[in-house]
């Protein structure tokens, strides 16, 4: 009792404390007190390597990880994308002793992980264990780091899925507009700006990928740090043993930013598919390694600091023009960042959100902080510090990072010091040298009829052509766009191998009757939500029109492709889909089997056979068939899509009217499996309602 009515007592005289006090500024907080970690231990080797070891005993766990200089950037533009295809075949590739696959049998029944990937400026391979199991993974680890086999089945899903990244790539306008602001800002050319493009993967090869880790993989350029619950005497004789004698290579260097920024004016982006506006301005920044980097960091707080920044005060708070806008003065560790602002608003209101965003950085330049901004500012960052640095995971990785780009290793415990200090005539110094309102390239991605005004109202417009290239590297007449090599032309074998499966389905005369089909089926498929039911009703409206009509546990989903659009209707309402959905289902009706056997006739369509499989060039898709050779009968299919590369095998063929058809199909996707059909009934040449291609 007496131990709750002194609690009580204190409580009531805590709160008449605060009533007392009359407005929350005259609550004073305390100092922040001094917080540190503890600090890893730094051994460096003979041959160069750098190793950081943690003691952790909290969890029965080892994590490690090897950080090796050489990324994205270190590769020729030519090769554009190999970095992130190496660091993940890397891993699925396996080593030398044993193949991807069986080290995922191994690992899991451990529940260990040991996984490769690339960044810009690195690859690294992390392994985590349990304590126990350190015995067994860490040399399968060590084997990875130094004998990846990169096989080349591996090699080829990464290059199919990064095939799929590329073609939808221009699908979600900010994207688009964090793509093509960075390559306004430091040029095409630089490699802090480069992309990938199908002729890029296509020329990446695996030899290619083993000539990199040649270059990469050395002791000299390799940072190894381990934390976790082992003893750190045991752990670095460990290391010691593995590495000590793994001589000198040579030294990767960073390469030169070759930065070529636009002009300063207005770019833009068409995209007519979407109802607001992506808008970005961009010109240089600086590096980490500046002595105003300080005051650039209270600078950009209270430039952007959440909903306090000036920025979401003025654009969302006060004028409602956006959910969301930030910008900054960039500055990556080692190489010159950009000085960015982003933001959506809704179209009709394109231009206004530009004339904000412009007067927003010419007040940050001119109008002086206040100490209010100066002071919350300083807080936010101070506060926030602390939650770096708040775990020794977090110590080490600080450790290792200034240690991969040449900091001091104290540079975090001076930064907060160096932030105390910056003053308002700091802030508007780098403001003024750093900020440059008239040299702004203006980048917007929309569709222009829905702005208020014509963007040439605020100058000469840029427009950049986001059009993906074909593989060739040429406009179209080599590619299916999806970095499939299309067909030259039909030769003897291929024409005489399309005219029995011709003869198989039915023949010519029936064929080229078709002029519309009515499909129902039940298909199997698998989401990333998980397997899900469909029964579907398709239409196909020859040679251009799809109408999809999917029962699900949900609720009807009906998707309907034209040429003049594509949308999707659901419980939801009405929703237009992407144009390069709609390309890429136009596409599906050009390879469509019955389509393409309407067209054997067609110029534009091409077959080339060799024994059993045919190539066939659709009018711009690609896709192969296998087809049995005595018969003219149709085994399976394959087309890459945006989706990956798709195999569909047939079964179960009957008769529908004239045409024999398979009613039984399994599809793949990835080397995954994607689903299958089951085919109830077809009507050839069904009545159509007259509004069934319509938007609602």
């Amino acid at each position: 009792m007496r131990k709750t009515a002194t609690l009580l007592a204190a409580l009531f005289l805590s709160t008449t404390a605060l009533a007392q006090v009359k407005d929350y500024r005259e609550i004073k907080t305390p100092p922040l007190r001094n917080f540190s970690m503890p600090q890893p231990k730094r051994i460096q080797l003979g041959n160069g390597m750098v190793i950081f070891l943690q003691e952790d005993h909290e969890l029965p766990l080892v994590r490690g990880r090897a950080t090796i200089r050489g990324g994205a950037r270190d590769v020729p533009a030519s090769k554009a994308g190999m970095a992130s295809i190496y660091g993940q075949s890397w891993r699925t590739g396996g080593t030398t002793k044993q193949s991807g696959d069986e080290l995922d049998q191994f690992l899991e029944s451990r529940a260990a992980f040991v996984e490769t990937g690339a960044d810009n400026d690195s690859s690294n391979v992390s392994l985590n264990v349990l304590k126990q199991d350190l015995d067994t993974v860490f040399p399968i680890w060590l084997d990875l780091l130094r004998n990846p086999a990169f096989r080349q089945e591996k090699i080829d899903l990464a290059k199919t899925q990064a095939n799929t990244a590329i073609s939808r790539r221009n699908d979600e306008p900010g994207g688009i507009l964090s793509r093509e602001s960075t390559r306004l800002g430091y040029g095409p050319n630089s490699p802090y700006a480069r992309q990938s493009e199908y002729a890029t993967i296509a020329s990446i090869t695996r030899q290619d990928l083993l000539d990199f880790h040649k270059r990469t993989v050395h002791p000299n350029n390799i940072i190894v740090a381990f934390i976790g619950d082992f003893d750190s005497v045991a752990m670095e004789r460990r290391l010691r043993q593995a590495f000590e004698s793994w001589p000198r290579g040579p030294q990767i260097t960073k390469p030169d930013p070759a930065i070529s920024a636009a002009k300063p004016g207005v770019y833009f982006v068409s995209k007519e598919d979407v109802t607001q506006a992506n808008i970005a301005m961009v010109h240089a920044g600086t590096e980490r390694n500046n002595p105003d980097y300080p005051a650039l960091q209270v600078m950009n707080e209270v430039f952007s600091g959440g909903f306090s920044g000036r920025l979401m005060q003025a654009l969302r708070s006060q004028r409602g023009l956006t959910y969301g806008v930030g910008g900054s003065v960039g500055a990556p560790w080692d190489y010159p960042g950009l000085f960015r602002l982003q933001m959506a608003t809704k179209s009709e209101t394109t231009l206004e959100a530009i004339d904000a965003l412009r007067g927003e950085v010419r007040r940050l330049v001119n109008d002086p902080v206040t100490e209010a901004e100066l002071s919350l500012a300083k807080e936010s960052i101070l506060n926030a510090y602390v939650f770096t640095m708040d775990t020794r995971e977090k110590a080490l990785q600080q450790r290792v990072m200034l240690e991969f780009y040449g900091f001091p290793p104290d540079y975090f415990e001076k930064y907060p010091s160096l932030i105390e200090k910056v003053t308002a005539a700091d802030v508007q110094r780098v403001a003024r040298k750093y900020v440059q309102p008239d040299n702004l390239a203006v980048l917007v991605v929309g569709n222009q009829a829905k702005f208020e005004k014509p963007l040439s109202t605020l100058g000469t417009v840029t427009p950049i052509d986001i059009t993906i290239p074909p593989a060739d590297g040429g406009t179209g007449s080599g590619s299916t766009g999806t970095g499939t090599p299309r067909p030259t032309g039909s030769n003897a074998e291929g024409m005489a191998l399309v005219k029995k499966v011709q003869e198989w389905a039915g023949g010519e005369a029936a064929l080229n009757g078709v002029s519309a089909m009515r499909v129902a089926s039940t298909r199997n498929m698998v989401t990333p939500q998980g397997p899900m039911t469909a029964e579907t009703v398709t239409v196909v409206r020859y040679p251009d029109s799809l109408r999809n009509e999917l029962t699900l546990p949900m609720g009807k989903v009906t998707q309907v492709i034209t040429p003049q659009g594509a949308f999707v209707i659901t419980p939801m309402g009405t929703q237009d889909l992407p144009t390069s959905q709609r390309d890429d289902a136009l596409n599906d009706i050009k390879s469509d089997v019955i389509s393409i056997l309407r067209n054997v006739n067609n110029p534009k369509y091409t077959f080339s056979a060799n024994g059993g499989e045919l190539t066939i060039n659709a009018d711009g898709p690609t896709v192969r068939w296998v087809v049995d050779p005595a018969t003219g009968r149709i085994l399976r299919t394959v087309r890459t899509t945006q989706r990956g590369e798709t195999t569909t095998e047939y079964a179960d063929w009957k008769k529908f009217g004239p045409l024999n058809m398979a009613t039984s199909a399994t599809m793949t996707t990835g080397g995954q499996p994607s689903g299958d059909m089951k085919v109830s009934n077809v009507e050839i040449n069904p009545t159509i309602d007259a509004n069934a291609f319509n938007k609602p």
